[in-house]
């Protein structure tokens, strides 16, 4: 485990940084992860870590890139250090689906595939037991 992980899912409240899964109904702690991965000269300071969950942090990988859905455009993905998650995104609450609001957001929903039929299923258990959003 990261020695830093305590720090950082203090800081995220125990959430995933790019998604909001609640790590509470998890029965692992989440994954400490690159924002810029190491491997494109990030840091493994506090300011370049973010919590995530299995599934965003695969599929994140080492991407900070992708492309827009509605605008054809590359852009940079959500970066839980310098953006707030709320002007990137909003929660449909009838159907669970992350809905991205600005080009970041809908990149970073469709590169790290937030809206999976088994996330959505998740998603709709966690409103019910009141653990998302």
């Amino acid at each position: 485990m990261n020695p830093l992980y305590g720090l950082i899912a203090s800081r995220a409240k125990h959430r995933c940084e790019y998604c909001h899964a609640p790590e509470v109904i998890f029965n692992f702690p989440f994954e400490v992860e690159h924002i810029i991965p190491l491997a494109l000269d990030g840091s493994s300071h506090g300011s370049n870590l973010a919590l995530s969950c299995r599934s965003c942090n695969l599929y994140k990988s080492s991407h900070i890139n992708g492309v827009d859905p509605e605008t054809q455009r590359k852009v940079r993905l959500f970066n839980p250090r310098n953006d707030e998650w709320s002007e990137h995104f909003m929660v449909n609450t009838e159907t669970a689906e992350i809905i991205g609001l600005t080009e970041n957001g809908r990149t970073t929903v469709l590169q790290l595939k937030m809206n999976k039929p088994s996330q959505l299923a998740a998603r709709k258990q966690w409103m019910l037991l009141e653990l998302f959003p």
